[in-house]
């Protein structure tokens, strides 16, 4: 597919962007010696064994075999093309590609239903924004904005907008601009009336939040109501084929890169709190979208960050959801902190009552462990002076202490209820001891059962010990990666000889990019190969750890090995041939093939 692109420009691309900036905007990175780790994204996993090679310009994980280019990465990623991964690539260094590539990344990325809805969503969003700030019918609704805190600069990072009062001005706007209506009913812009093929305006007469998906493209929108007597006060796009909200988090796209700054995420219920919180100065903010948190979202956060404070309503149902996300973020292995607001406040209407300073300090600055938002969880509604809730209370805090990791964490805890309610700490140790047990194992069961949910990619597990051949044959691979003559030596000595075929596959196209002039570069030489299989094993070895030079003699051992292999095939198809011919009591043909076996059995020891 790559032929469609100049192969220069292909290898232009490949030498100005960088694979660690590449995979650090769905991977949070951590350099470990020559090269990065951090999660895989491709499985669920809680120890990093995703590795990233800036020597090399590949990727691999240890844990499921995924591995690649920069190319090859966002094709796994994101589901493109080679020439959309190439556009994406060249955009960032600002490369120009052929008129061809883009049309082909628009035919081979989506439909062309899905194309007109984010062109029909995008048009929209600068059409709302500028009905609110530059045309007298918004001017209400601007000012509606500047009396509730909401500057102008706020208003245009956000692309914030307002759409007029009327049943079918955007129906017919869109109609104009050639837009099919019963496509933009489902891409969710228009509601069709039941009893004729009418199409309504979904949204009238309200403030309009466009919602970007991870990458900065338009997808839905969410409408609030300006008259306090009308409603719903939110009025937010269907699931269509672009919207998902259990897939999406707000903000993201602009927040990643203050995340990976700060090393730490806040997580949100709304968007209207995500836009009140970077108003205040917290940009790494991000919200679901009314829903609760769904475990690929909770993915979507761990790959990109571990510390994460959670910052929802103080109502009842915020602090249902909170306990709620907190289990789900923490099932992937987020380090989960817990903002608390007073009570009957949400983010937005705490910064309005005291201002931004305090809620950096009071609010997010002041956040609690997770376990101790637990403990306030399990307080509420109870009576500590009745012995039968303080036993319950207590047996509830004790079984989250028995799943903490750390001792000196437990340690902590178990004093607060020691002084609290005049109990021994060699009691509560010893309870804490009995339900560790229990605790823990069926944790451990639950976690297994619900791991295969969270995983796009089987993992390989432990590798298996590799016959001798076979780790010849990956060793040979390795050094003819990193060596143009090297490679011909083992031209000249083995040819295509190689025992697996999938390494048979990857020589031969080595040979061939070797032929036509490139110097050895493992990532340009992925790019040749026709499929991920491939990709993966030739990542997987490129990352084998060797010697700069190969001696003559591990050389000369490694090809003996790789034709020794052969030479024992051989045997047992000549044992299997001289049992047939005693059978068939053809003894002087047995004769002949058991000299021709033991000739076999010379050349290996030779």
């Amino acid at each position: 597919m790559g032929n469609r692109i100049p192969e220069e420009l292909i290898e232009k691309i490949q030498r100005t962007s960088d694979i660690v900036d590449v995979v650090s905007e769905y991977v949070q990175l951590k350099k470990q010696g020559r090269n990065y780790f951090g999660l895989c994204p491709f499985h669920g996993e809680s120890t990093p064994s995703f590795s990233v090679s800036p020597d090399k310009q590949i990727y691999h994980c240890f844990g499921c075999g995924a591995g690649g280019n920069a190319f090859s990465f966002l094709m796994e990623i994101e589901g493109y093309s080679f020439i959309e991964s190439a556009q994406h690539l060249a955009d960032k260094v600002n490369i120009e590609l052929p008129t061809i590539a883009s049309t082909e990344q628009v035919s081979q990325s989506v439909s062309k239903d899905v194309q007109k809805m984010l062109e029909a969503h995008e048009l929209l969003k600068k059409f709302y924004h500028h009905l609110l700030v530059n045309t007298k019918e918004g001017e209400h609704a601007l000012d509606y904005l500047l009396g509730r805190g909401f500057t102008k600069e706020v208003i245009d990072r956000f692309e914030i907008g307002y759409s007029f009062d009327s049943w079918e001005f955007i129906s017919k706007f869109l109609v104009k601009r050639g837009f099919n209506l019963e496509m933009m009913e489902k891409a969710g812009l228009l509601v069709k009336k039941n009893s004729a093929d009418q199409y309504f305006d979904r949204f009238r007469n309200r403030i309009m939040f466009p919602i970007m998906d991870h990458q900065g493209m338009t997808i839905a929108f969410s409408g609030r109501v300006l008259a306090a007597d009308d409603q719903p006060k939110y009025l937010n796009s269907p699931e269509t084929k672009i919207f998902n909200k259990g897939k999406l988090l707000y903000n993201f796209h602009q927040a990643r890169v203050h995340i990976r700054k700060n090393q730490q995420v806040i997580l949100y219920e709304g968007f209207a709190d995500v836009i009140s919180s970077v108003r205040a100065g917290v940009e790494y903010s991000i919200a679901t979208m009314g829903t609760s948190l769904t475990e690929e979202q909770a993915k979507i956060i761990r790959r990109n960050v571990s510390d994460i404070i959670i910052c929802y309503d103080s109502d009842s149902a915020g602090i249902e959801a909170t306990f709620r996300a907190s289990k789900t973020l923490s099932l992937v292995g987020c380090k989960v902190k817990v903002a608390l607001l007073p009570d009957g406040l949400d983010p937005d209407d705490y910064i309005k009552k005291y201002g931004t300073e305090k809620f950096k300090s009071d609010v997010i600055g002041a956040s609690v462990t997770l376990m101790t938002f637990k403990m306030h969880y399990f307080r509420r509604g109870k009576s500590l002076q009745d012995e039968g809730e303080k036993l319950h209370y207590i047996e509830n805090v004790i079984k989250e202490l028995s799943l903490l990791e750390s001792s000196v964490e437990q340690e902590m805890y178990l004093k607060q209820l020691s002084t609290e309610f005049d109990l021994s700490m060699e009691v509560l140790k010893e309870q804490l001891h009995r339900v560790s047990k229990t605790e823990k194992r069926g944790q451990q069961q639950k976690e297994t059962k619900q791991s295969p949910k969270l995983e796009k990619r089987v993992p390989i597990g432990t590798k298996r010990l590799l016959p001798a051949y076979h780790t010849a044959e990956r060793r040979l691979i390795a050094h003819m990666l990193r060596n143009k003559d090297i490679t011909e030596k083992i031209l000249e000595r083995l040819g295509l000889q190689f025992n697996i075929e999938e390494h048979r596959a990857i020589i031969t196209y080595l040979y061939a990019f070797y032929e036509e002039g490139h110097e050895a570069n493992v990532s340009s030489f992925l790019s040749r190969l026709p499929n991920s299989e491939l990709h993966h094993i030739v990542s997987d070895i490129a990352m084998i750890s060797l010697n700069t030079d190969i001696s003559e003699r591990e050389l000369a051992d490694y090809i003996k090995q790789v034709l020794n292999h052969q030479k024992m095939l051989m045997i047992k198809e000549k044992e299997s041939e001289k049992v047939n011919a005693e059978r068939q009591k053809n003894f002087k043909e047995a004769a002949l093939i058991a000299m021709e076996i033991i000739q076999l059995k010379q050349a290996l020891k030779n």
